[in-house]
């Protein structure tokens, strides 16, 4: 069963969303603020493939939740609701662990393949974490090391923690040293070739990336910019 948690405390809003969910086969659990939300996750020991949360909610808006469940778990596909007003608010959710934004208003067919598309990534990952027995499939940069199967990055021995979708895309780059990416390379890659948004959320994911990898953020040696084109990786 596809389980999803959505936190969103306009109500017609929220029906209108659990409809369309349930009509493409997803068990829904729906909270109607911030709080509740989180008091479900744990409820349910946090059994969700993916959580869907309204960014400005009473008692907890939607990123204090985000950045909650993201510390909770590393693969649950999170995916932010947002007004288009709420641009500084779409780039924070994918600083702190969203995976992807719609932004409000949006339609039925915009909504599910978005969130189709993080389930089928959620359910990609999980499968592979599953295979533990096989410890193959490592990928080896400079002093960077990706298991494919157990889906973990070192970098000099030392573990450093990935969302799925960020996951991904050090997969792709490390699989291509050299090579200039770009922006709509990654989008394919990692999203999928029917992705409604916008280029935006590949230069997040990537700043999020550099925080994590690079010993210097703010001059990047590893995930450097190809102006004009996108990005490469360095080993």
């Amino acid at each position: 069963m596809k389980r999803i948690l959505i936190a969103e405390d306009e109500t017609a809003i929220r029906e209108f969303i659990v409809i369309n969910l349930k009509r493409s086969g997803y068990d829904v659990t729906e909270a109607c603020n911030g709080r509740e939300a989180v008091e479900k996750y744990d409820e349910c020991a946090g059994d969700f493939d993916i959580a869907l949360l309204d960014i400005m909610m009473p008692e907890m808006d939607g990123l204090e939740v985000c950045k909650y469940l993201r510390q909770k778990s590393s693969t649950i596909g999170i995916i932010m609701l947002t007004a288009k007003s709420q641009e500084m608010d779409k780039v924070t959710g994918l600083l702190v662990g969203a995976d992807d934004y719609v932004i409000k208003p949006f339609s039925p067919s915009e909504l599910m393949a978005r969130v189709d598309a993080v389930y089928r990534r959620v359910s990609v990952n999980k499968e592979l974490a599953d295979q533990k027995n096989n410890t193959g499939d490592v990928v080896v940069s400079g002093e960077f090391s990706l298991n494919l199967r157990n889906r973990t990055l070192l970098k000099n021995d030392e573990n450093i923690e990935l969302t799925q979708v960020e996951f991904q895309i050090m997969e792709y780059f490390m699989s291509n040293p050299g090579a200039s990416l770009s922006r709509l390379d990654i989008l394919s890659y990692v999203w999928g070739d029917a992705y409604f948004g916008d280029e935006k959320v590949v230069d997040v994911n990537i700043r999020r990336l550099r925080m994590k990898i690079e010993d210097d953020s703010s001059n990047p040696e590893h995930l450097t910019t190809v102006w004009g084109m996108g990005y490469k990786w360095i080993p």
